[in-house]
């Protein structure tokens, strides 16, 4: 029996401070209590060591491109000298060097699926390549952990043996008690919180919040979050001055601390396109007792029960997504039953420590056979 927590070596981008890496922290913060320790590699310094509020070990070892595979040699004098126990990687880049880690130190390897690699991005052969280097890297792998059960079943359709595939829900920290709010009397605030991309549905909110203006309904929008791009910034912005909407906007901007932003907002929506595996934007806003409106993609349908925690929409449908929300302030939904039905939801099923503990198992599993008989 082991009487010292496990190290575990995770390697990731680092590039943002988005929904994965929000995953990445949660879990340095949480898997000791289930004797583990988390350790980094950063392969994209940028966001991620200066917005994380875990402090465990964090070694910087950028990559000067995509395929730049210079910096394994630094990965496993770390892990050696470090003594890790399992290389754990979190995207298509950090498998890359993660797998070559793994056989040089004769580590196992353990793969986390956020999203669906092949269809990720709105460039079909970026996906392409991805795809192929990501299946390319897990030849070998000891164990794949999918962030909802639609993305274990894309890897399944992947070929993925059952056996190698552990899903393990997302999950957030809760802050508190239910905060007791009043539904607004006045104008709604529509919040969204993302890394702003084609791929979330912002050109969709945008529209919605015009229709919403034409239905005569008090509405402002709080966008939380950055651009990926400056062109794409531009083009967002373009398209709200257009549908004559650019002042009933707030451009918000990346923050480090999420949960005073959620508590700005009387409804929470991600109109996303597709992409998502289980989005933390929306358990956070569960957790903090604030509504949500999101698309059907994905892993969302799993946390949304329409009418009963949530409201879905289809993706893509500007119409339907304003009719919903004007239906929330019209109280055909009701506003105080969906927080409260929403924020027991969080608590019971997507904890922090739920996710810590079926990502332990995985670990448990793995050391277990590696043990001499």
């Amino acid at each position: 029996m082991r009487t010292s927590k496990a190290k575990v070596l995770h390697i990731i981008n680092g590039e943002f401070f988005s929904g994965a890496e929000r995953v990445q922290d949660v879990l340095a913060l949480s898997l000791p209590e289930y004797g583990y320790e988390v350790g980094f590699v950063c392969l994209k310094p940028f966001k991620f060591a200066a917005n994380r509020v875990s402090t465990v070990p964090l070694y910087e070892v950028p990559m000067k491109s995509k395929f730049d595979l210079a910096c394994v040699k630094e990965i496993v004098a770390i892990a050696r000298r470090d003594r890790y126990a399992i290389i754990h990687s979190h995207t298509p880049r950090a498998v890359l060097l993660g797998r070559s880690a793994a056989w040089m130190t004769g580590l196992p390897l353990v793969h986390h699926v956020h999203s669906p690699t092949t269809r990720d991005t709105e460039n079909l052969l970026r996906n392409y390549v991805n795809a192929t280097m990501e299946r390319l890297s897990l030849i070998g792998v000891s164990q794949l952990i999918p962030v909802s059960k639609s993305l274990e079943g894309y890897l399944q359709k992947q070929g993925w043996s059952r056996t190698k595939i552990t899903m393990a829900a997302n999950g957030v920290v809760t802050p508190g008690p239910l905060p007791e709010r009043l539904p607004p009397s006045s104008e709604w605030i529509i919040g969204s919180v993302a890394l702003f991309r084609p791929r979330k549905g912002l050109e969709v909110l945008i529209q919605a919040l015009a229709d919403l203006k034409q239905m005569g309904k008090a509405v402002r929008l709080r966008a939380v979050g950055p651009f990926e791009t400056p062109e794409y910034e531009k083009n967002i912005k373009a398209l709200a001055i257009r549908l004559g909407v650019a002042d009933m906007i707030d451009w918000v901007g990346f923050v480090q601390k999420i949960e005073p932003e959620f508590l700005k907002m009387d409804v929470m929506t991600l109109p996303s396109l597709f992409g998502e595996g289980m989005p933390m934007v929306i358990l956070e806003a569960m957790a903090t007792g604030v509504p949500v409106v999101a698309s059907n993609v994905e892993g969302i349908p799993e946390v949304l029960e329409h009418g009963h925690t949530g409201l879905v929409v289809p993706a893509g449908d500007a119409r339907q997504l304003a009719k919903v929300i004007a239906e929330l302030m019209d109280g055909k939904y009701q506003w105080t039953s969906m927080r409260e039905k929403a924020y027991q939801l969080q608590v019971a099923n997507f904890s922090d420590h739920s996710m810590a503990k079926a990502v332990a198992g995985v670990y448990d599993a793995i050391i277990e056979k590696r043990q001499p008989l």
